[in-house]
């Protein structure tokens, strides 16, 4: 990774962390508030026969982490792009 100045450097690492950052917020918002601390409101609602804090306690956080694996390699490879570090 060869970068034209340290200031390209400095913006891309700042864009990286910002999309660890919300990348981290959402799995956690998913895997912590809505299997434990909503569960109780959730569950309020069925889907397919099974309470939905209960989905999301046991499938959810799992598929939102899968998804957040393929939204963040696909984030990284356009900013890979924009700062001209992209594989070619």
């Amino acid at each position: 990774m060869a970068f034209q100045n340290q200031g390209a450097a400095d913006a891309y690492w700042k864009e990286n962390l910002r999309l660890v950052a919300i990348m981290l917020v959402i799995w956690f918002f998913v895997s912590f508030v809505c299997s434990i601390m909503l569960v109780d409101v959730l569950n309020a609602i069925q889907i397919g026969g099974y309470k939905l804090g209960f989905w999301f306690a046991q499938q959810g956080s799992i598929y939102t982490f899968v998804i957040l694996i393929f939204v963040y390699a696909k984030s990284m490879a356009k900013l890979d792009r924009k700062y001209g570090v992209d594989e070619e």
